[in-house]
């Protein structure tokens, strides 16, 4: 912000403000006593004598009068509504077709699936009952375990852990 000087430009003569009423009151009681038409000096303005009545006339005579060019506003609303109804009938016409259900088949479901579906179901089957329905003629080690066996760690596993190792029936070639 600017600082504001203290040095005022606008002065007033001494005594100014004691004597300013006085001064006032003299002026309107001069004026007032030399006036000969109290209405005028009221006012301040005067109007010539039938000025009024041909105003209308004089402004619309000089203004002339020029056709306006009609805009429409909402033009483009009805192609808006139009294709706003066409992509709903789209939408709802592809929303139809891929609504058609496919048959659920045992193949197309998951086997994280079937695994939630035996775990939070009672279906009074114990291990050995689904065991014997399961078929393990396809069945692979690896299907089972998450991680291959190696032979070679399968033998020192059993090295280090078997107190006989020839009770195994197994041949040892080391």
């Amino acid at each position: 912000m600017k600082k504001q000087t203290k040095n005022n430009s606008f002065k007033t003569p001494e005594g100014y403000f004691e004597e300013f009423t006085d001064k006032l009151m003299g002026r309107l009681s001069e004026e007032k006593s030399t006036s000969t038409n109290l209405d005028i000096k009221k006012d301040g303005f005067k109007v010539p004598e039938g000025y009024f009545a041909n105003l209308n006339e004089k402004i619309l005579s000089q203004v002339a009068e020029q056709e306006t060019k009609v805009v429409t506003l909402h033009r483009y609303r009805d192609y808006y509504s139009v294709a706003a109804t066409v992509a709903a009938i789209v939408v709802l016409a592809l929303g139809i077709i891929w609504n058609t259900s496919q048959a659920v088949t045992f193949d197309s479901l998951a086997n994280s699936d079937i695994e939630y579906y035996f775990e939070n179901n009672d279906i009074d089957l114990s291990a050995i009952e689904i065991a014997e329905v399961f078929p393990i003629d396809d069945l692979d080690i690896g299907d089972i375990m998450n991680q291959q066996l190696n032979e070679d760690n399968i033998i020192d596993y059993l090295n280090n852990h078997v107190d006989d190792f020839e009770e195994l029936n197994l041949e040892n070639d080391e």
